[in-house]
């Protein structure tokens, strides 16, 4: 019996092993199933991350963890190479991105539109402007405090886009840079109360208004497109080219598109799916 146990032992301890081996094998490709997505902090804070990812993840097995900056900043990660995949809202800057040989596509996913915020008392009297330019020209006029994101994202690249387009260049005291996310603005802006330009979504979910009021929205300027891009494998061959491409092409599917389309905040749609078909 004891000689029995002394040729078993071994054989049960490279079984064993061999199972742990497997196990570790396992967890390891599991642990690999997941893309970094460099996004905006705009379709962070609104929520729709929360509510489109688990759909992903059931019918591809793929977790995508997010990184919420400033669209400047996910240009700037995904040109690093730290992140799979980029899902942003700065079409000139993202064709550029393309051009430059940092991704080798790129695609309409869904749009909003931008909208200006202020003191319900509206001061500088915007909620009367027939333009954007009219307006942002009103509040410049009035020298009212502005809120600017002034964090080189996307909302912060096209509200600099309009001040242009009203020949307007703002500055002084009344005009306040902030360096900030989408969300913070708000809450500066509610604090101050300054005037703000913020993608409706996340206006929409935003709950600290204080004594701000949606006060002007609707021009065709003020519309807010965004986009996915595949980052270019011979720039960075170390991404997860495979897995970040099943993200794109689900983004542009027709339940990629449907539950964006879903997702609502307040019994409202804040992203409309605009995918080519």
């Amino acid at each position: 019996m004891e000689r029995k146990l002394r040729l078993t032992r071994p054989g049960l301890t490279l079984v064993a092993l061999g199972l742990m081996g497997a196990s570790l094998d396992a967890s390891a490709q599991d642990e690999a199933r997941f893309i970094t997505l460099a996004s905006t902090t705009s379709t962070q804070n609104s929520g729709l991350f929360d509510a489109i990812l688990p759909r992903f993840r059931e019918a591809s097995d793929i977790e995508v963890r997010v990184v919420a900056v400033g669209t400047g900043q996910a240009f700037e990660i995904a040109r690093r190479g730290d992140a799979d995949s980029l899902l942003v809202h700065d079409t000139e800057g993202e064709e550029r991105f393309v051009a430059e040989g940092y991704a080798t596509e790129r695609a309409d996913v869904m749009y909003n539109d931008f909208v200006i915020v202020g003191p319900s008392d509206d001061p500088a009297g915007i909620s009367d402007a027939q333009s954007i330019e009219e307006a942002l020209s009103d509040i410049a006029e009035a020298e009212a405090p502005f809120a600017s994101r002034g964090d080189d994202s996307g909302t912060n690249r096209a509200e600099l886009r309009l001040w242009e387009a009203a020949g307007v260049e703002p500055g002084g005291e009344w005009y306040r840079e902030l360096g900030s996310g989408m969300g913070p603005t708000l809450n500066t802006a509610a604090g101050m109360d300054a005037y703000a330009m913020s993608d409706r979504a996340t206006w929409v979910a935003f709950d600290n208004r204080q004594n701000l009021a949606l006060l002007f929205a609707g021009d065709e300027a003020l519309f807010n497109q965004y986009g996915s891009l595949l980052i270019d494998p011979e720039r960075h061959p170390h991404l997860k080219h495979d897995l970040a491409e099943q993200w794109h092409d689900w983004l542009l599917s027709e339940q990629g598109q449907a539950a964006i389309a879903d997702f609502e905040v307040k019994g409202q749609q804040l992203f409309f799916p605009n995918a080519a078909k």
